[in-house]
Parts: C-alpha cells; sequence; structure tokens
C-alpha cells in the first residue's frame, strides 16, 4: 500500500479470555515471535512495506486463514500440504496459545502467525500473493444491527480480493443461515464467483476437511454446516 495515512478501524470482538495456563504463556513467550510473518503493526511498519513472502516460504504458494480460532484446521493443512506456506491470523490471545501448542506437537515448520486483526495483516500482503483463503466458523455477530461487523462485508473482502492471486479460491463454512445469505450476497458483488453446481457443493465438506471445535459443537446444538467455495475473478 502507498497509503500510509492508518485508517480508523474498529474491531470488535474478545482479544482475550479466561486466564492462560502456565504452558500456553510459556508458548507465547518462546515461540510466537519466530512464527511473525514479518512487520504487521503500524507502530513497527508506518510506511506498510510488503511482507517478503518469498524469504518467509522460500517461492512456495500462500494460503491465509483469517480467524483460526483453536487452530485445528490451520495444522491439519499444514501437515497435509508441507509443500505450501500458510499465514494465519487470529487476535483472540487464547487461540493464538492454542494453536501454539499444537505446532509444537505437531513440528510443522511452514506456518507463520499473525496475532491481530487480518485488516492490518491484508494492509502489507503483496497483491495477488494469496493462492487459497479459509474463514471458517467467523464470528456470526446473529443481531441485525451488528451484521456490519461481519468478514463479509466490503471492509475486508475488497482487501481480501487485492491479496488473492487471479483464480484462488475462497473457502468459507458457516453454520448460520443468515450468514449464508449474506456472504452469497456480498461475495460475489467483492469480484468472487460461487461454484456450485449442486446441492451437494455446499451441503458436503472438501475432501481435505477436519472438523473443528466450534463446527463440533454447531452440530451438537442441531445447526447445519454449510461449505460455499469461491473463485477470486
Amino acid at each position: 500500500m502507498t497509503d500510509t495515512t492508518r485508517p480508523h478501524r474498529n474491531f470488535y470482538g474478545r482479544l482475550k479470555g479466561k486466564t492462560l495456563k502456565k504452558s500456553q504463556r510459556a508458548y507465547l513467550d518462546e515461540d510466537l515471535a519466530a512464527l511473525s510473518p514479518g512487520a504487521v503493526g503500524w507502530d513497527e511498519n508506518p510506511e506498510r512495506r510488503a511482507l517478503d513472502l518469498e524469504a518467509l516460504f522460500g517461492g512456495r504458494q500462500v494460503w491465509l486463514e483469517i480467524g483460526f480460532g483453536g487452530g485445528e484446521h490451520l495444522v491439519h493443512q499444514a501437515q497435509a500440504n508441507p509443500d505450501i506456506g500458510i499465514i494465519g491470523a487470529e487476535p483472540y490471545i487464547n487461540g493464538v496459545a492454542m494453536l501454539l501448542g499444537k505446532i509444537r506437537r505437531a513440528g510443522v515448520t511452514n506456518l507463520a502467525v499473525h496475532p491481530g486483526d487480518a485488516r492490518d495483516l491484508m494492509d502489507v500482503l503483496p497483491k495477488g500473493a494469496i493462492d487459497r483463503a479459509f474463514l471458517l466458523y467467523p464470528d456470526p455477530w446473529p443481531k441485525a444491527r451488528h451484521h456490519r461487523r461481519r468478514f463479509v462485508t466490503p471492509e475486508h473482502l475488497e482487501p481480501l480480493h487485492h491479496v488473492l492471486a487471479p483464480g484462488a479460491t475462497l473457502r468459507v463454512a458457516t453454520d448460520i443461515p443468515d450468514y449464508v445469505r449474506q456472504t452469497l450476497e456480498e461475495v460475489p458483488k467483492a469480484g468472487f464467483e460461487w461454484l456450485s453446481e449442486r446441492p451437494e457443493d455446499w451441503r458436503a465438506p472438501w475432501d481435505d476437511w477436519i472438523s473443528t471445535r466450534y463446527e463440533q459443537k454447531a452440530l451438537r446444538e442441531g445447526r447445519v454446516p454449510h461449505y460455499l467455495t469461491f473463485r477470486r475473478i
């Protein structure tokens, strides 16, 4: 980005939950800095210099998971695709700590972690650098007056379109019918096409899917997951 004027960005949602375990604090202290994708924050990178993904991942394709929760899916994809570099963005520090524990146990090395707002990360990702993006069980903000806080709004979708390569895929999973509605309205307007020809295309999970704890909770409570795939035009 050439505009170095810091935008005013409201952030909604939790940054921290219950008290972290001693082991989780250790993960944050010992592991997080080494997993940084580079200078993302405005204080450390006010010029909004683009991240050097070549140096970070050695020329591999790069995927992005926005709001990785506890990190199950992120680590699963890193293990299944060692030839891919994956960046996860998550502002909820308890989720970040959970991810770091999973990374230690799995021993994956093709991950980078931004413990903050995905909008700040997208500021400094090079144009067209991302080959696949995941938005899995995002915060539903169920009240009508809060729908503008959802990720599937122009404030988020326009920069996401900018950083995705032409033909890149965006996967969205949600169990909230109204989130499905808003996604199918807003994502195509942002320059994506929905890849669906039959009901099975959105009823069945992707072949490489791993069910997350959020999905398991939704299933226990009787909600129906939807799996939406889009292609960046």
